[in-house]
């Protein structure tokens, strides 16, 4: 029956809680101005830790700091009760501090101040309490005087060495050493458990010692005390020896008895062990056995958590670190040798001392407002919760109707001024507790405006945009929004107010620019403040760097140029590798571009320009790859040699970023041009061994040079030398011919093998001849030069030749056979009846009977005419009468040919020869001719000008050729208009007329004149011109000057100012002036003269 009934309240009282209207807390902002005026309850702001181990040789300093309004005031309870600190002269505390100091100058002693403390900071809206602090002084004992006798064990056993320190607080640090200090060494079969004692799995004969010595180190007071040394005797059925001991016979092969895993810790096949949660967890498991037991670990029902668990000790200790519910079980480590293995189980439980799920805060309100406290914790055993006001339990107050307690929760309802206090809430149970303050604070405050006032706000176009109105009141007041001062609240749409005073614009706009204004409004008042917002155009890079690779030595230029708002000021960075650029004296930089002049290796790298504005930034960056030629190849070496090659390797250079693309291999000998680097070949920048072609009798030694897109490498050095030998010539003598220097001889000439083509010593060449067809036998030479005469031949006859080298190691190969003739004489026969046919203006048939062709004792060549022009039929008409020549090649009886590109109506002469390579014959008979009449050159010197603002006029001079005699002259025009020409117009002019003047309809028309020469045979060669844009200052300076009358009028001027000027000098020069007189008059100087330093003197008319 009282079960139902407490269901039934604990459902109506859940339902109450749901129907119930909370007031969100009132968060107070950190205003300097609102704080210094805020009244709050003290908050505990610093405290000593709740377990305090102090330092006896120190002063005892208890920590306690609180804040408030108006300032705490500070008591302190020790075990429980009133702490007078005034009676206790050892005893201070610090001031508007409750920390207390403890000082022993004057004597007294630590222990005496150990106990539980707890400190109260008051003022007059409530107390707070610190955690309830245990002090304890710091204790390091000394170890007990004993008397250990020594140790007596058979080997092969197992052993336990005691520590058992001296219980110091806080615990010590142990660790085994000898009497050397030296620490024991530890391993799988030696080490010290988790409670100082050292464990020996098995014993050998080695670890017989004297000085097994347990150490304890005390961390407060930094001393370390030791324990008096165990005696370690060892006994062996079989002497022991030092050398014989090795690590795979530990015994020195001594028969030792082996024995199955047994636990020397824990003991037992199970055990338990309690941690609290977040703690560490160590668990171990010793084992003894001969030979020495492994450890492994298991946990039932699960996996050991990878990410926690830590193997230590030699796999003897498991540790998880910060242990949590999960990790209870059942832990099993299990030690094994051949002979067998052994398990203990270990059950760990996780317990925990209360920790916090939901802590209570501090609660400001608002009169007549509603909240709450809320101290949830969790722990293992759960929890017991206990509220207090100011440091007393709340069961000792009186009932309050604003104030509800359910289990760990307070409600409070329509709170009033003058109900502020401290409340603390207590989660205990039997391992730990946990304490808290949370204040309730009831305020009333009109509100306030804690921005800058007309604060100004530049934004950039369609950004996000936040204007903030932060401000305070109690109640929180309402805040609204307005732009310009007109129209309802700012809200929806393109703005969103925020319940902190903040308005959000969502995309700014030109149009959003204005002063906005915030209005805070409540029932104690209200408050406003004004925002003016600017709407600015984003600043951008519009063009960017780019990517670039540069020659080293030249200069590259990255782009940066800037679009922002007129009425914003940006600036310019440049940033390498994300560090400020230096740009020293090489490097400029303008308004849009960095130049970098003779880069170098140092400028590659990452380039960075930054734009900044005042409100926003741009940035684009881009990457400069510096080129250039690549560094020399590297250790030449000569392999697989042969007796016309040889192989030649290299390490290629840096290539500076640029591939190599070509290896030339140059080589150098020291036979015939010893010190000339000479090419041999070219390979692909892929290859770096390389098979060389050689030439044989050469001294080789060779280089290699690395090409890339920049250019060659410097030469690599030379490789070893390398020697090629001797063998025949391999090739013929190039440009093998005879031809005759004079008409009884033929030179026989060819081109001598190169150097690298002799393949040995003492080159020579053999030289064979015969006359062709004649079924002579072969006449031959030898000689070291490269030409031979043959002497006394008849004229012009061919001959057949044919040339082998030889040298040292035999002949190279023979030459094909060759055809050269001897020498050539004059002709001996002239062409004849050269005559005329079909005399045209420019053109005219010549022919002639031809020569027998053993006449011209030689090669023909052709026949040759000479022709000149003689004289113009144009009276008066000087000509040039330079002879020319034309040849005709034609072994016809009786050839024929033109002669064209003559001049019309002149008188010409010519003759004839027959020509071979070196001589002429006698000339042919002369004859003369006269071409006919043609139509004459254009016009010379053709000038237009304007002689007046209405007239073109147009002169010309005769052709340089007339080419017949000139009837007159034949002039077209059209009027121009664009691209088009209007009807034509036809004038004639006698001989002797050169020039034509045309009266213009208007200053702006413009004609096209065509002039041509003629004579009977028609009209000659056209010369075309259009009028140019004629102003009117053009036909001003066309004008006669000398007939205008303000030029005449000018000079008048002119000559009327001259005349004025002489005569008033010839008035001056006759009242008197200096002249020199010695030139005039032989006379002397009289002693009164006034002699001037010039010669001359005054002379004063009478």
């Amino acid at each position: 029956m009282l079960g139902q009934v407490g269901h039934a309240a604990l459902a109506l009282m859940s339902l109450l809680l749901l129907l119930w209207h909370e007031a969100a807390p009132i968060e107070v902002p950190q205003d300097l101005k609102i704080l210094q005026d805020l009244k709050q309850p003290p908050t505990i702001i610093k405290q000593s830790v709740k377990d305090y181990i102090v330092d006896p040789r120190d002063n005892i300093i208890i920590e306690c700091e609180a804040k408030g309004n108006p300032v705490p005031t500070f008591s302190w309870r020790r075990n429980g009760k009133f702490f007078n600190i005034g009676k206790d002269p050892r005893v201070t505390m610090r001031k508007r501090s409750g920390t207390l100091e403890i000082g022993f100058r004057s004597g007294g002693r630590p222990e005496d101040y150990e106990g539980e403390y707890q400190c109260f900071a008051s003022n007059d809206f409530g107390g707070a309490l610190s955690n309830k602090i245990l002090l304890r002084v710091s204790k390091a004992p000394l170890w007990p005087k004993e008397v250990l006798e020594p140790v007596s064990v058979t080997e092969g056993s197992p052993l336990v060495l005691p520590c058992n320190p001296p219980p110091g607080l806080p615990p010590p640090f142990t660790f085994w050493m000898d009497s050397g200090m030296s620490p024991i060494p530890q391993d799988k079969r030696v080490s010290m458990g988790l409670n100082g004692d050292l464990y020996f799995s098995n014993v050998l004969a080695r670890d017989a010692h004297t000085d097994y010595s347990c150490n304890a180190r005390f961390l407060f007071t930094h001393t370390i005390q030791q324990k008096n040394p165990f005696t370690l005797k060892v006994q062996t059925k079989e002497p022991f020896n030092d050398t014989s001991y090795n690590a795979t016979e530990p015994y020195g092969g001594r028969k030792v008895a082996e024995s199955t895993p047994t636990f020397l810790s824990p003991s037992g096949t199970e055990s338990s062990k309690m941690v609290l949660r977040d703690e560490q967890l160590l668990l171990e498991c010793i084992a003894a056995g001969l030979p020495t037991p492994t450890i492994k670990w298991f946990k039932k029902g699960g996996d050991l958590p990878g990410r926690k668990v830590k193997f230590e000790n030699y796999n003897k200790t498991l540790k998880i670190i910060n242990v949590s519910e999960e990790d209870a079980g059942e832990y099993v480590c299990m030690a094994n040798n051949h002979l067998g293995s052994i398990r203990h189980s270990i059950f760990v439980q996780i317990k925990a001392a209360p920790y916090w799920l939901d802590k209570p805060s501090d609660l400001v309100l608002a009169p007549d407002e509603n909240g709450r406290l809320v101290c949830r914790a969790n722990g293992n055993p759960k929890p017991n919760i206990q509220w207090l006001i100011n440091g007393h339990p709340i069961e000792g107050y009186p009932p309050n109707p604003n104030r509800q307690v359910l289990g760990d929760t307070i409600i409070f309802r329509s709170v009033q001024i003058g109900s502020s206090a401290v409340y603390q809430c207590n989660a205990s149970n039997q391992h730990g507790y946990l304490l808290a303050n949370a204040f309730v604070s009831v305020l009333d405050m009109p509100p306030r405006m804690l921005g800058p006032k007309n604060q100004l706000i530049k934004v950039i176009e369609n950004n996000r945009t936040f204007l903030d109105c932060p401000f305070f009141g109690s109640p929180l007041p309402d805040l609204r929004w307005f732009k310009n001062g007109q129209g309802s609240g700012l809200d929806g749409g393109q703005y969103r107010a925020y319940i902190n005073g903040t308005l959000e614009i969502k995309r700014a706009r030109a149009e959003d620019e204005g002063t906005y204004t915030c209005v805070a409004n409540s029932i104690l008042g209200t408050a406003e403040n004004q925002v003016r917002l600017e709407v600015k155009e984003p600043t951008r890079i519009v063009r960017l760097p780019e990517h670039q690779s540069a020659v080293r030595g030249s200069t590259t230029r990255f782009d940066c140029k800037v679009k922002s708002d007129p009425s914003l000021t940006v600036t310019v960075a440049w940033m390498k590798d994300d560090k400020p650029l230096y740009l020293g004296w090489r490097l400029r930089k303008d308004e849009e571009s960095l130049t970098i002049p003779n880069v170098n290796e140092g400028d590659e790298g990452t380039y960075t320009c930054t734009v900044k504005s005042e409100i926003d930034q741009d940035s684009a960056s881009a990457r400069l790859t510096v080129l250039d030629r690549p560094d020399a190849p590297m250790d030449l070496d000569l392999s697989d040699p042969a007796a016309r090659s040889v192989r030649l390797t290299w390490i290629p250079g840096n290539d500076h970023r640029s591939p190599i693309t070509e290896f030339l291999v140059q080589f150098e000998e020291d036979r015939w041009e010893p010190g000339r680097w000479q090419k041999l070949s070219s390979y692909p920048g892929d290859l770096n061994s390389v098979i060389l072609q050689l030439a044989p009798f050469v001294n080789y030694q060779f280089r290699v040079i690395a090409i890339n897109s920049v250019g060659q490498s410097p030469p690599s050095g030379p490789s070893p030398r390398y020697k090629t030998s001797g063998a025949a010539p391999d090739a013929i003598p190039r440009g093998l011919r005879g031809s005759g220097s004079k008409k009884d001889n033929m030179e026989i000439t060819w081109e001598p093998l190169l150097d690298l083509e002799r393949n040995g010593p003492n080159l020579h060449y053999s030289i064979w001849w015969r006359r062709k067809d004649s079924g002579e036998e072969w006449s031959n030479v030898t000689t070291v030069g490269s030409k031979h005469v043959v002497h006394n031949t008849e004229t012009y006859v061919p001959y057949e030749i044919k040339i082998q080298a030889r040298n040292e190691f035999g002949s190279g190969p023979e030459s094909n056979v060759v055809i050269g003739y001897s020498g050539e004489d004059k002709p001996s026969d002239a062409p004849t009846d050269l005559r005329v046919s079909k005399v045209d203006s420019t053109k005219v048939n010549i022919h002639w009977k031809s020569v027998n062709p053993n006449t011209v004792r030689g090669e023909f060549k052709e026949y040759r005419l000479y022709y000149w022009r003689e004289s113009s039929q144009v009276p008066g008409l000087i000509v040039n009468k330079e002879k020319k020549t034309k040849g005709f090649y034609s072994t016809m009886a009786e050839p024929s040919g033109i002669l064209s590109d003559l001049v019309p109506y002149s008188k010409y002469k010519m003759f004839m020869v027959v020509a071979n390579n070196h001589f002429e014959s006698s000339p042919s008979n002369t004859v003369e001719f006269n071409t006919k009449e043609g139509v004459p050159d254009a016009p010379r010197a053709v000038r237009m000008h304007s002689k007046s603002l209405d007239t073109i006029s147009l002169e010309w001079e005769k052709p340089l050729e007339p080419n017949g005699i000139l009837i007159g002259y034949q002039l077209k025009y059209q009027r121009v208009n664009g691209s088009r020409l209007g009807r034509p117009h036809l004038e004639t002019f006698l001989p002797n007329v050169t020039e034509f003047t045309l009266r213009l309809p208007d200053r702006s028309t413009r004609y096209k004149f065509f002039l041509s020469a003629m004579t009977q045979v028609g009209a000659g060669e056209v010369y075309a011109e259009e009028t140019p844009h004629f102003t009117n200052e053009a036909y001003i300076d066309h004008v006669d000057i000398a007939t205008q009358g303000w030029f005449i009028g000018l000079m008048c001027a002119i000559a009327l100012i001259i005349l004025i000027l002489l005569i008033v000098c010839f008035i001056k020069r006759s009242r008197g002036g200096k002249y020199p007189v010695r030139d005039k008059k032989d006379l002397p100087l009289d002693p009164v003269d006034q002699k001037d330093p010039d010669g001359s003197f005054d002379y004063q008319s009478q």
